[in-house]
């Protein structure tokens, strides 16, 4: 009997033990997203609320766009908040991405010398700023790494009729990274670079760098969250990451994007639309 008993016991331990890693694996979500967003504090700001109504954790994967994209591409993320919507549009239509939802947006500034060599202050034209800086045979830092801003400034130079590698030459500098590391470039180079509105305002060392252009319609800059198609990558927790961005559109979710600021600036404005459920299989 004492036999019998213990190992019931035994079975109701290894019961509960093989079902505890299940639980932990449904208590998260992994985000990938974009290096301006987690750079500028707001996931720190923004995610607790959200496991506070949920009990939701999400872990992030803090990434250019492109490579946001490719992680929900190979299944590695259950839902992405990046910002290019051409990208995000093309990672849906090939069937990798559902339930595409604006969230929120701000913008891109031009920084550069504060003298500006260039003559671009205040021009409010982010073409012809690019086209002044290649005249000039000025100095442009690029992120390099297939980013949401990195694919902005491509389209712009494309926009200005200039191939940067050949119109700059050895004047256009290629980081390959975040936009931390692009701005610590510029500063040290004294150059001109494209800059997300959220990096530029909490970063500390710009040394004689100013903002010098902003306000072009062309440098709007959406944020966007997709879910990675559960149909396509079984392990996605589509529930979950539909919580997460049920949540993101929500009233309560918009509200709290509002009132993220760091030095007195709201960072991100929420503009989700009416959610219109389009499926998720």
């Amino acid at each position: 009997m004492q036999l019998f008993l213990g190992t019931l016991r035994w079975a109701v331990v290894s019961l509960a033990l093989s079902a505890l890693p299940v639980l932990a694996a449904d208590s998260f979500i992994t985000l990938a997203s974009t290096t301006s967003t987690e750079a500028s504090g707001f996931f720190d700001y923004y995610l607790p609320l959200f496991k506070k109504k949920s009990g939701i954790e999400v872990h992030v994967v803090a990434v250019g766009t492109g490579q946001a994209i490719k992680l929900g591409q190979k299944g590695d993320a259950d839902v992405l908040l990046v910002h290019d919507k051409i990208g995000e549009l093309q990672f849906v239509e090939k069937g990798y991405g559902v339930d595409r939802r604006e969230v929120m947006y701000n913008d891109f500034v031009i920084v550069g010398p504060e003298k500006d060599p260039s003559g671009i202050r205040s021009q409010q034209d982010a073409v012809s700023d690019f086209q002044k800086i290649a005249k000039s045979k000025q100095t442009f830092v690029s992120r390099g790494d297939d980013s949401g801003t990195h694919r902005v400034e491509l389209r712009l130079w494309k926009e200005a009729g200039i191939d940067p590698k050949k119109g700059l030459g050895k004047n256009y500098k290629e980081v390959g990274s975040g936009m931390g590391a692009t701005l610590n470039t510029t500063v040290g180079l004294n150059a001109y670079t494209l800059s997300d509105r959220a990096s530029w305002v909490t970063f500390k060392n710009r040394g004689e760098l100013a903002l010098l252009d902003e306000g072009d319609k062309r440098l709007f800059n959406q944020y966007s969250v997709i879910l990675v198609n559960p149909a396509k990558h079984k392990h996605v927790k589509k529930d979950a990451g539909l919580a997460f961005m049920d949540w993101m559109t929500s009233s309560e979710g918009q509200a709290a994007i509002a009132a993220f600021q760091v030095e007195g600036q709201v960072l991100f404005k929420p503009n989700a639309a009416a959610v219109k459920k389009t499926g998720t299989e």
